[in-house]
């Protein structure tokens, strides 16, 4: 199976938007990204697919708002920069949608919600609907309540644990790197990517992890990790960097390259 088949074959896609995809270099949002996606999500749709979208960028759109904030760390600055962030995240994907003549829905979910059974129940009762009905449901962690100790953490391992609870085809991760490579590939020119993966033990042995990037919490490793989750649900999960032009459409049509995690 190759990435056109993937996305050929499933009719109920998750998408995962990483903050580095959301974010320009002066680390405010980046609203033409946002408009192309919709657009793209639209062709999708069109095309008899259903969309569930995890949305990291909650934080880069408070600093988009209150840039005097941009350099708190303190966790209740965070935490209030990203209850901020995530009204005018949400309006700026409200309006990205709305000029394709679809409706969002946002859903804000913990840690807690996926190991209590009443929750997640309702949360996958409530995505069945929305998607059911045209709507697009938008998911994002609930940074703003969110500790360490009741945190998912990263929006990778939220995107699998949502494609398994929706019983999804397929998980796209966009990120800001190409795939995964056997090294880092902004460091070492010689590393390659890996356009299939059919085993991620082995995977793991012959690649080098490195670290999180600027904006995200994850990493290359929080990624795998989801494809660990996804692939023993029957699952592929697909690697891509959001960055670049009209990627989803590309992926779509198989002039553009990523990792593909082959399901178990």
């Amino acid at each position: 199976m190759n990435i056109q088949d993937a996305i050929k074959s499933s009719r109920k896609i998750v998408i995962k938007i990483g903050s580095n995809t959301l974010a320009l270099p002066d680390g405010t949002q980046n609203t033409q990204f946002m408009a192309s996606f919709a657009k793209q999500c639209k062709n999708l749709i069109d095309q008899g697919k259903q969309l569930v979208i995890v949305s990291s960028g909650a934080q880069v759109s408070g600093v988009s708002t209150l840039k005097e904030w941009a350099r708190k760390k303190d966790l209740h600055f965070r935490q209030a920069l990203c209850a901020i962030g995530q009204v005018e995240l949400m309006a700026q994907w409200r309006k990205a949608f709305n000029e394709q003549g679809l409706h969002i829905g946002q859903i804000l979910l913990t840690k807690e919600d996926f190991e209590d059974n009443n929750r997640s129940l309702n949360i996958r009762n409530t995505l069945f609907t929305l998607a059911d009905e045209g709507v697009v449901p938008i998911i994002n962690e609930n940074d703003s309540v969110s500790t360490l100790e009741f945190s998912i953490g990263d929006n990778d391992n939220l995107a699998a644990l949502t494609s398994i609870l929706w019983s999804a085809d397929l998980l796209i991760l966009f990120s800001d790197i190409d795939g995964i490579f056997t090294d880092n590939p902004k460091v070492n020119k010689n590393a390659k990517l890996v356009e299939v993966v059919k085993s991620i033990p082995e995977l793991r042995k012959t690649i080098h992890i490195g670290d999180a990037n600027s904006f995200g919490t994850g990493g290359i490793e929080t990624k795998i990790q989801a494809a660990e989750k996804t692939t023993v649900y029957g699952i592929p999960m697909l690697l891509a960097n959001g960055g670049k032009e009209n990627i989803l459409d590309k992926l779509n049509d198989g002039t553009e390259k990523g990792s593909l995690f082959l399901a178990e």
